[in-house]
């Protein structure tokens, strides 16, 4: 075998702690190695025809290139070898920058330890051998789970390119937290003017086909072809002949039902449509309130509807689809601020967080757009808004920054003095982040022409003193300490990753970090694709961010979905576990540990059953292959004895 070894400085990346040019000398010791060399961009062009002339002229059969994460370069080199007739499972990659040069500044220490992983490299490569690719059929469908502004925006672009899309919306209507705000920052437009034609494309789209009051239940497969299946949850009223006229709600006995649509500011009835521009509009039972289910009498529903839509017998109903990719649009929830006992730990009505202050001051909202103390109905004159209410505070595991906070903070300050001339505003904030565009001139409006107070510093304590609340704080730019007797108080409460995140990511295998928001597969490079191939993100399931960042990631994962359905055959990698039928003792195991459903049992003559890997399925993770007790699986291009070489090598 001959084996060629790049070595890349990287520019002073590597070079200025690791000796390139001795690890380049010292890899033609190692045994098969004829070519070594070292150069300045090994992922520049020049750099890979540099790599391609001499696979060409040394007639070279696999090559090294130490240089890089094998995550942001592998599959740049492997095109380059390939474009010269080299197999691209004949390519190994070193990580002598991450792994080496950027966490010491030893430049002995690390100039031995990058020759020791070039010497790994090239054990592994002596073991390789040519794999070959195989093709599927692609489902040209895409499933698009949440309807939220940013799964609305994808929805609607992979419609407008002619794709048959699948939208899946937990709640009665799509439109997601957008659909609950006043105005939105920086322009003060009216939301709901920026989003209801939207959601009301998504209704008569001929190509989208919703599905609200919906979860996903399950997902298997793999790119191309996903099979999904769908709980609709029972609403007890059939959608299908509803026209959502309203009648059941004009005389529904249920009157103190708690109005979660409006952050639970006012009541609602037992059944009805959530807001006024609901897509659907179709009502709802909610059967914790209804006397029909709680009582066990009441049906006043079921005999003024006109149509015959109530169904009190209804069950869940479990549909299956099958789609070639998944856009995963689930949003976010809210911090709960009661975990704050210093801010009165939700024990005091006229402590309230930012998306109540936006019902409180829609014109739809609980109080006809008037702001007035939830706890007396009493117009306030002094408001309090403390940012980074569950963010940038590692006390309760929020120590990252929300991204908007500081933004929804002005624009409900500019409002209210829109509102109230004669009111008081005050803002304690930590710093302000602003980086959007036109952002930091929107806070300085707020601060300049409407007068709204900012005191640079924490809040210690709220409490309640005749009528008012007292909130204790400092301002750090005096470096005293703050009181202000405050009528109405906002926290501005920071994103978290919305409730049964976690759950779904299990059912679509893909990462999450810490917090609960689903994990890129390359903060940079790939920024709304996931390790599962086939599965795309857009919105704040993957992170805190603005609507125009969610709207533009929709669109982003749209176009995903596009260059994919582009053809009408996908290539799935050979990177997949093997089993050797004749050490198989068909214990199971495998199959009970893969997280893909790859493995299955296969029956041969005589009732014999052997496991049996489905390559179109398999995700390559090695589990079954570290599970084996024969150690009759294999995982192809990382075998036991491609990993021993390398053991060997480096306990030489």
């Amino acid at each position: 075998m001959r084996i060629g070894v790049f070595v890349c400085q990287c520019g002073t990346n590597i070079a200025s702690t690791v000796e390139t040019e001795a690890v380049a000398r010292e890899a033609l010791q190692h045994p098969d190695v004829v070519y070594a060399t070292s150069y300045m961009y090994t992922c520049s062009e020049p750099g890979q025809q540099q790599i391609q002339r001499a696979i060409q002229e040394e007639n070279l059969q696999g090559v090294v290139v130490a240089a890089c994460s094998p995550r942001m370069h592998e599959p740049t080199f492997r095109r380059a070898v390939e474009k010269v007739y080299l197999n691209r499972f004949m390519f190994e990659m070193a990580n002598i920058r991450e792994h080496v040069s950027w966490i010491s500044n030893d430049r002995q220490a690390n100039t031995r330890k990058a020759a020791e992983l070039v010497h790994m490299a090239v054990a592994k490569l002596r073991f390789n051998h040519p794999l070959s690719p195989s093709r599927v059929a692609i489902n040209k469908r895409v499933l698009v789970i949440g309807g939220g502004v940013a799964g609305i925006q994808a929805a609607l672009d992979c419609a407008e390119g002619g794709l048959e899309v699948v939208l899946v919306e937990r709640q009665p209507s799509i439109g997601g937290k957008m659909a609950k705000l006043d105005k939105t920052f920086p322009t003060i437009d009216c939301s709901s003017c920026i989003l209801g034609p939207k959601m009301v494309d998504v209704a008569q789209k001929e190509n989208i086909r919703l599905y609200a009051c919906s979860e996903v239940e399950s997902v298997a497969g793999y790119i191309g072809n996903f099979s999904v299946q769908i709980r609709r949850k029972a609403t007890c009223v059939d959608w299908n002949l509803c026209t959502g006229c309203g009648l059941c709600m004009e005389k529904c006995p249920a009157k103190k039902v708690p109005d979660h649509f409006n952050e639970d500011l006012g009541n609602t009835r037992a059944i009805g449509i959530p807001f006024p521009q609901a897509i659907p509009k179709k009502a709802t039972i909610d059967k914790e309130h209804c006397r029909q289910f709680t009582r066990g009498k009441c049906g006043v529903c079921k005999k003024i509807c006109p149509v015959g839509a109530i169904d009190y017998e209804m069950e869940d109903e479990f549909i299956s689809e099958d789609f070639g990719a998944i856009i995963v649009a689930t949003g976010f929830d809210l911090f709960d601020h009661s975990s704050y006992g210093e801010y009165g730990g939700g024990r005091f009505p006229d402590v309230i967080s930012g998306l109540q202050y936006e019902r409180i001051l829609s014109a739809s909202g609980p109080f006809g757009g008037h702001i007035q103390r939830p706890s007396d109905g009493r117009q306030p004159r002094n408001i309090v808004f403390i940012a980074c209410v569950g963010s940038r505070d590692a006390s309760v595991d929020r120590p990252y920054c929300s991204g908007v906070c500081c933004m929804y903070i002005a624009k409900q300050a500019i409002l209210t003095r829109d509102h109230l001339p004669d009111s008081n505003c005050y803002v304690f904030y930590m710093d302000i982040r602003s980086p959007g565009k036109n952002y930091d001139e929107f806070v300085r409006r707020a601060q300049e022409e409407y007068g709204v107070n900012y005191i640079r510093g924490r809040v210690g304590k709220i409490y309640p003193k005749n009528n008012h609340l007292i909130v204790q704080g400092a301002d750090t730019l005096l470096g005293a300490q703050v009181e202000v007797e405050a009528d109405l108080v906002v926290l501005a409460t920071g994103v978290e990753a919305s409730a049964g995140a976690r759950e779904l990511a299990e059912k679509l295998r893909i990462s999450y970090d810490q917090y609960g928001f689903y994990m890129e597969s390359h903060p940079k490079l790939r920024p709304v694709e996931t390790n599962t191939a086939g599965v795309y993100l857009a919105g704040v399931c993957q992170g805190p961010k603005d609507i125009p960042s969610s709207v533009a990631q929709g669109s982003a994962a749209a176009a995903k979905v596009q260059a994919l359905f582009s053809r009408d055959t996908i290539e799935t990698s050979p990177q997949v576990a093997l089993v050797n039928e004749r050490a198989c003792v068909a214990c199971g195991k495998c199959i009970q540990v893969c997280p893909f459903g790859a493995i299955q049992w296969k029956e041969l003559r005589g009732g014999i059953q052997k496991a049996e890997v489905l390559p179109s399925v398999c995700q390559g993770c090695g589990l079954c292959n570290a599970t084996c007790p024969p150690k009759a699986v294999q995982l192809q291009h990382c075998t036991d004895n491609q990993i021993l070489a390398e053991i060997d090598v480096l306990c030489a």
